[in-house]
């Protein structure tokens, strides 16, 4: 008797299930970035801050400001440009999943 019901709540479950597992994935993806963005920032500032010490004139420290701030310039598009794929892949297949699931 309940078992045909826990077979049909199973397949109303599947797309949602599914649903789930994709934006598990988009979080856990975007995290990681994040995370990385963040070691590479908080390296680019360490290495700036080690070489503060060596500037002697004032020039010097123009360059290696613009040195810094063109490496996390480069950090943070790449991690944007992540984002997005990562936004865009969980988007299409989101949008897959529910043109199956409503085909049906």
């Amino acid at each position: 008797m309940f078992e045909p019901l826990n077979e049909q709540m199973k397949q109303a479950m599947g797309p949602m299930q599914e649903m789930v597992k994709i934006q598990t994935a988009l979080l856990e993806s975007l995290t990681r970035q994040q995370m990385e963005c963040t070691q590479q920032c908080v390296e680019a500032t360490l290495a700036q801050t080690k070489e503060l010490t060596q500037c002697a004139k004032p020039e010097d420290l123009y360059k290696l400001q613009q040195a810094y701030a063109k490496e996390l310039e480069g950090s943070l598009k790449l991690a944007g440009e992540r984002n997005m794929a990562a936004l865009n892949d969980a988007r299409e297949a989101l949008f897959a999943l529910t043109k199956k699931s409503t085909a049906k």
